[in-house]
């Protein structure tokens, strides 16, 4: 990855690690996707190569992902959609022109129009995270225990009681914070 930018966060679905390229929302917040190259990187790395990135593209790209997070938010704690968010993540998934292929491998991977344009590879994120939201997938929508992170993560864990986003960032700073105070108070 191009140096001078934090690492990205990649989980194992899509939508979700699309709104983890703004994390610490309630903290100071770490924007992985700074800049229209940084997108296509992202993108890269997530099986959505696309040619370039303009900065309205980066714009519309934040618009979904914020969009995706807010309905997912809403979505985990069963409050109604927002109507704006499921407009542009609607928006979003219609405007993509991308097929569904299979690999050797027995995998679903996507192939994005011979153009290979941000628009279609946010139509895959688009749809993606429409299957969650419509809980279309086995797992469920939480949010993050971090107060400051609360970002919104999709648990397929046997139990579906996940409380971190990722344990290797936010569920190690909370036990690491856990364990500071435990020993300042037996001090």
């Amino acid at each position: 990855m191009r140096a001078g930018y934090p690492d990205f966060r990649l989980g194992t679905v899509l939508a979700t690690s699309f709104t983890g390229t703004l994390s610490e929302r309630h903290g100071n917040a770490v924007e992985r996707i700074p800049t229209p190259q940084r997108l296509v990187d992202w993108l890269t790395v997530s099986g959505l190569a696309v040619d370039s990135c303009t900065p309205a593209q980066l714009d519309l790209a934040r618009d979904l992902r914020e969009s995706i997070h807010a309905a997912a938010t809403a979505a985990a704690v069963q409050d109604a959609l927002p109507a704006s968010a499921v407009q542009v993540i609607n928006d979003c998934s219609a405007q993509g022109r991308a097929a569904a292929v299979l690999t050797p491998e027995g995998k679903r991977q996507w192939r994005l129009s011979s153009a290979s344009r941000v628009e279609d590879a946010l139509g895959v994120i688009a749809a993606d995270a429409i299957s969650i939201i419509a809980g279309e997938r086995d797992g469920k929508l939480a949010l993050c225990a971090s107060p400051t992170c609360r970002a919104a993560f999709f648990d397929t864990s046997q139990s579906r009681t996940r409380k971190w986003c990722d344990m290797n960032t936010c569920g190690n700073r909370q036990k690491k914070a856990r364990y500071n105070a435990n020993q300042r108070k037996n001090s």
